[in-house]
């Protein structure tokens, strides 16, 4: 095409596809369409940014590229098609008001965290001074109040609050950040705190922050409703408040998640490493799990080295610090037990009292519950343990159509996953699908994505358990329904995270997981690709001693390992461990496994890594999830080369040896830091030696790595470098949970592989 074509002014449709509303993108896209001179306009579509405009090709290209090269900080460009259409002149720039075209949905953004601009204007400006909601288009509430498509403020919660002549200024004025910031409010026409305390009310925002500082400093409880739900606040750093908050919400052991005001305060007591700061202090702002550098009251994290930092994304959380002499505060999901985060203010008016001295709420709704996520930067890269507010509903974009596709999940850490075009859109964290309250929450979040997301069902892929709810809602939803083995799913969910399609070498490690045997799987060995699957390793099988209760009691699987390689020899050894086993208890369970009663073969990691905790005398009843292997992992020491001794013969590893070596180390006082830390490599050996066998019997050198058991950092940062230094391309999660939460990936993208069959 020569120059003069190149000059000539024509008239072109631009098609802008990612999250690109909620985040400013319109008024950007006026702001440099003006600057160049150009006419026509833009809106909103369920499918993305429409831009119209006339122009050359010439002065289109550089528009495109003034787009990609400053568009807004928390927009996420997916795709920019433009073609030229019937010739329309325009006389001006406009904005037009939103259209709803086809089926097809743009994407949602997730609740960002408060910008420096607002939180400037929250000292200065007179309408917003102390205003613990001021929000623009760079920040504020996104997902948690939004109800249906087109993101318009009638679409949302905060339609019931009428803006004020000051906020429609701002709202209609093109060049002001506050442009159709569909959330914008101010204390005069906004949401507002009640502060509930001792049978009196505050709404004053001043007497609500002053008495929120007192009841904190004065060692009570205060649950907080912030953006996805309510939270629980008490000072971190008084032993007294935090063990009385952990026997009211009835969480024994399981580590508080604590907020410190800024990263400076953070530093004094944890280390802190660039790519943990950068995700620290990201729009996300997530909890960080950090190596502690200096001890908190026990009752924080119950003796581990770790510690859940966030840091302040509300306003209020600012607020709240300023001039406050407090150096942190445990910042826990406002529910009882493993229920759902409580979100309705009556709900926590009636539920909450249990366990909070003071109930602050606000009288706007939250639509859409959300708990704060979860990272751990493990080998330099961020990890996502629990995927929930400043990531969802963000879409993870696939190289294949999953369209009218429904992956349920798994039992535990539930996420569920729907299609879009090539968009896998997950649920936020759902939790553990095992009381009413959880699975009502689920259902609900179901039909809340169908419509939010105009999304119609043709396939539901779940696990193959049987008694999974997650299984059952498939079975009984009258739709075509596949079923998928759930180690299978974690491989799978990598390989599609990383755009792999072709054969690997999975591993697959975690505690449970129904296998085709109809044993308990989660120490795989597989090749496979997305459609199937072939086993070709795995751990011994050991009987479970009372199915689930091995979870719970971690000294029921050392019996079990100990009686199938020792016999009752075992209890010849002098273990200290089985010093607080009740002897009749003791005796019952060897005759469960003799008689086979209620005792499930299992294979997973998950128990082997109990029964060494439970073994070294580290932990033998565990009060949550996996608190055996995170105790086992926090007394790690990395100076530690030597390992123990294993066998591995057909297709199973033996761990006899192991476990006669670990009793020999605990005859010879060996400390519990280098027993735990042999173990550990000794699994990652275990690893090592088993993939390089099937990279030499399948020609197959891409490795995949998934399941709970890579959460472990020292695991998953050794199997990484020592694989990658056997010339390995090696996978492993980043994006999405490599425990069960990211397990409907896999099966969402099983479902689109086998859909006809």
């Amino acid at each position: 095409m020569g120059n003069s074509q190149n000059s000539k002014v024509k008239t072109f449709i631009i098609e802008i596809k990612g999250l690109v509303q909620g985040v400013g993108f319109r008024p950007f896209i006026y702001r440099i369409a003006k600057s160049a001179k150009l006419n026509g306009y833009v809106e909103n579509r369920n499918t993305g940014v429409l831009i119209k405009l006339n122009a050359t090709e010439n002065k289109l290209l550089e528009f495109i590229e003034n787009i990609k090269k400053n568009a807004p900080p928390v927009s996420d460009i997916e795709s920019i098609n433009f073609i030229e259409t019937s010739s329309e002149i325009f006389t001006d720039f406009e904005i037009k008001k939103s259209k709803t075209v086809s089926d097809e949905v743009t994407q949602i953004s997730p609740d960002i965290a408060v910008c420096e601009d607002c939180l400037n204007d929250i000292k200065n400006q007179i309408n917003r001074i102390n205003y613990p909601f001021v929000n623009c288009t760079n920040c504020g509430p996104r997902f948690t109040i939004i109800k249906k498509i087109p993101y318009d403020r009638i679409n949302t919660t905060m339609n019931v609050f009428k803006m004020c002549d000051d906020c429609f200024k701002e709202y209609t004025d093109i060049f002001n950040r506050r442009f159709h910031a569909q959330p914008i409010a101010c204390s005069n026409c906004g949401p507002h705190y009640t502060l509930h305390y001792n049978n009196k009310t505050f709404e004053n925002i001043n007497e609500v922050i002053n008495n929120v500082r007192n009841l904190l400093k004065n060692k009570k409880i205060v649950a907080i409703k912030g953006y996805g739900g309510f939270f629980l606040a008490c000072n971190a750093l008084d032993e007294e408040a935090v063990s009385r908050l952990r026997k009211r919400k009835k969480r024994e052991g399981k580590p508080f998640a604590v907020m410190f005001p800024s990263i400076e305060i953070l530093e004094k007591y944890a280390f802190i490493n660039e790519k943990e700061k950068l995700a620290l202090q990201s729009y996300r702002k997530p909890i960080v799990i950090l190596k502690q550098k200096k001890d908190l009251p026990y009752s924080v994290n119950v003796g581990l080295n770790t510690i859940g930092a966030i840091l302040p994304y509300m306003p209020f959380h600012y607020l709240l610090f300023e001039n406050f002499n407090i150096d942190a505060i445990i910042f826990t999901s406002g529910n009882i037990s493993d229920e759902p985060i409580v979100t309705d203010n009556e709900v926590a008016l009636n539920k909450l009292t249990s366990i909070a001295d003071a109930i602050l709420v606000y009288n706007r709704e939250i639509y859409n519950r959300v708990d704060d996520s979860v990272v751990r930067v493990i080998n330099n890269q961020e990890r996502i343990i629990r995927r929930s507010r400043g990531y969802v509903p963000s879409p993870l974009l696939l190289d294949f159509n999953v369209e009218g596709i429904l992956a349920t999940g798994a039992e535990l850490s539930n996420c569920f996953c729907i299609g879009k075009g090539n968009q896998a859109i997950f649920s936020q964290h759902i939790g553990d699908l095992k009381n009413i309250e959880t699975y009502e929450f689920y259902l609900s979040t179901i039909e809340k994505f169908k419509e939010l997301f105009n999304f119609k069902p043709i396939i539901i892929v779940s696990d193959m358990h049987p008694d999974y709810l997650s299984t059952r809602y498939a079975e009984e939803s009258g739709i075509k329904h596949l079923k998928m083995q759930h180690h299978h799913a974690h491989i799978v969910a990598c390989m599609a995270e990383h755009k792999l399609n072709e054969n690997v070498i999975g591993v697959a490690f975690d505690g449970t997981g129904y296998g085709i045997d109809n044993n308990i799987w989660g120490s795989e060995f597989m090749i496979c690709n997305l459609r199937e699957f072939k086993r070709a390793f795995h751990f011994e099988y050991i009987p479970a001693p009372g199915g689930d209760k091995v979870t719970y009691e971690p000294w029921r699987s050392a019996v079990s390992y100990l009686y199938k390689y020792f016999n009752q020899q075992f209890l010849q050894f002098n273990l200290s461990f089985l010093k607080n086993v009740n002897p009749t208890h003791l005796n019952m369970i060897i005759s469960m496994i003799d008689k086979r009663i209620n005792c499930p073969l299992t294979c997973g990691a998950g128990r082997l890594f109990d029964a060494v905790s439970a073994l070294i005398n580290l932990c033998t009843h565990a009060k949550f999830h996996a608190e055996a292997p995170m105790r086992l992992e926090s007394i790690i020491n990395e100076s530690i080369t030597e390992a123990y001794s294993y066998n591995i013969y057909d297709n199973l590893v033996s761990f006899k040896n192991t476990f006669y070596e670990i009793i020999v180390d605990l005859k010879n006082n060996v400390p519990s830091s280098i027993i735990s830390t042999k173990f550990h490599n000794t699994v990652i050996n275990i690893i090592i030696s088993i993939v390089k066998i099937l990279r030499e019997k399948y020609n197959i050198n891409k490795v995949v790595l998934s399941g709970g058991s890579f959460q472990n950092k020292y695991l998953l940062e050794k199997v990484e470098s020592i694989l990658s230094s056997y010339e390995f391309d090696v996978y492993s999660h980043k994006k999405v949970p490599s425990n069960d939460g990211g397990i409907a990936l896999g099966q969402l993208v099983f479902g689109a592989v086998n859909k006809n069959l």
